[in-house]
């Protein structure tokens, strides 16, 4: 074979792979999905240990491959010795990623394409209620069982749908209204305390708020209770920046934004009756992942509506051109305040899961870092797009901590990523595109087929 023969079946290839998977509606994928999570459930000791592999990788084998680098790195660092037998890691963690994951899903998708589109196809005649509980009830499905397999995992898991929501939250303003926030984790922190105040506070003993009011609580009850006052009182602090954002645009919204998150910390970590630079501890174990996948759930739904209704569209003429929108009686100061209450009132409700899923939270949580995490995710993901901040959340978490092994080369290797997506895509991965849920779930036609 010539080399312009290999060139061209190398190219080839992945036409190939997407003429074969084309046509698979997303109820096939994810059937797909559910079928590598049970192989993996199965066979995944078993295969790992056949492989040479420690224990079962936790993160589709990425995270194994990121701690032989390490190993690597901190031997050539410290010239100290370095075991030839971690090499083999490698290797195996990627048979292991196609064997479980790859492989299963390619096969169900392709193999049960006709059959989901027969099936997606029924569903889209009835009402939207049907198909939406049957794709989400399989997204769940799968997630679940995924991270019952590890602590790890359901943790992860858990911490990303927290991130898929503030992400959301501060797409609303930084997206959607076209302005540059850096308040959001001042929102989140207030929620995660106001939340922690109001079941702590209530129903545990501490040593920081005292004794238990309420010897008992239904968590099913209480719990949303609490996450909408923290959720409230964010909002209700949002005003200190929604007001100035009347008079202010760009760089000095931002430097007042920026301002706010620092009196925010400031405040709870000198305010000794919420534990002050310590913190607060032993919020109850009430977050689980059922609640979250539900929380998350309402908020992407709501947050969507909300971008796509006429409060949405005036959001855009306001960041488009706003003395064009008040030209055409756009009220853009009742669009900014409903922006910034709508976003900080989803963060808070963030905070308040985040809180009582590490059941810990402090002043340093809601620092410099969580703003640099999540205005990356917002503009890796993707502006102005609930498709946008959902990928660029996952991407952004998952990938933090699949790199976690290389420390420092972690902070390197992340911003590259940022710095080449706003080189080649200025606007993010996916973004100013709709959330369309009955569009998604139509079947999809199948090559050969006509429509």
């Amino acid at each position: 074979m010539t080399g312009t023969d290999q060139a061209t079946v190398t190219r080839g290839l992945p036409a190939a792979v997407g003429r074969l998977l084309a046509g698979v509606p997303l109820l096939g994928w994810l059937l797909g999905f559910l079928a590598a999570v049970l192989v993996e459930r199965t066979i995944g000791d078993t295969l790992a240990q056949t492989l040479g592999l420690p224990k079962m990788p936790v993160l589709f084998g990425i995270l194994t491959v990121s701690k032989v680098i390490a190993e690597i790195i901190n031997a050539v660092v410290k010239n100290t010795a370095f075991d030839p037998a971690l090499l083999v890691h490698i290797p195996a963690a990627l048979v292991y990623l196609s064997v479980v994951y790859l492989l299963p899903i390619a096969a169900v998708a392709r193999l049960g394409a006709r059959a989901a589109n027969r099936a997606a196809a029924i569903m889209d005649r009835w009402n939207l209620t049907i198909p939406a509980a049957v794709h989400i009830g399989l997204m769940y499905l799968t997630l679940h069982i995924w991270a019952a397999m590890s602590d790890y995992r359901l943790i992860t898991l858990k911490i990303t749908l927290i991130a898929v929501l503030l992400t959301l939250s501060l797409n609303i303003i930084n997206g959607y209204m076209g302005e540059f926030s850096c308040s959001h984790p001042g929102f989140m922190a207030v929620g995660a305390y106001m939340s922690s105040l109001f079941t702590v506070g209530l129903f545990v003993d501490d040593k920081v708020l005292g004794k238990a009011l309420m010897p008992w609580a239904l968590d099913f009850l209480t719990f949303p209770l609490a996450l909408i006052f923290g959720g409230i009182c964010a909002s209700v602090a949002a005003l200190l920046v929604a007001i100035p954002s009347f008079k202010t645009r760009g760089d000095y919204l931002a430097i007042i934004s920026l301002a706010f998150l620092f009196i925010i910390k400031s405040l709870f970590e000198n305010l000794q009756g919420l534990g002050g630079a310590r913190g607060i501890a032993g919020q109850p174990d009430w977050a689980a992942l059922p609640v979250i996948f539900v929380v998350v759930g309402l908020g992407i739904w709501s947050i969507n509506n909300f971008v796509t209704s006429t409060y949405g569209k005036a959001l855009n003429a306001v960041r488009d051109d706003e003395l064009a929108a008040e030209a055409m009686t756009v009220n853009t100061r009742q669009a900014k305040m409903t922006a910034f209450l709508v976003g900080a009132f989803w963060a808070g409700i963030a905070g308040g899961l985040l809180a009582h899923v590490v059941r810990y939270i402090n002043p340093a949580m809601f620092g410099i870092q969580k703003l640099a995490e999540v205005l990356a995710m917002v503009y890796f993901g993707g502006l102005n797009s609930v498709y946008g901040s959902i990928v660029g959340a996952v991407s952004i978490s998952l990938l933090g901590e699949a790199l976690r092994p290389l420390e420092i080369l972690k902070w390197i290797i992340i911003p590259l990523m940022l710095i080449l997506v706003m080189i080649y895509r200025p606007t993010g991965l996916v973004a100013f595109r709709d959330f369309d849920l009955r569009e998604a779930m139509k079947p999809k036609t199948e090559p050969g087929q006509r429509k």
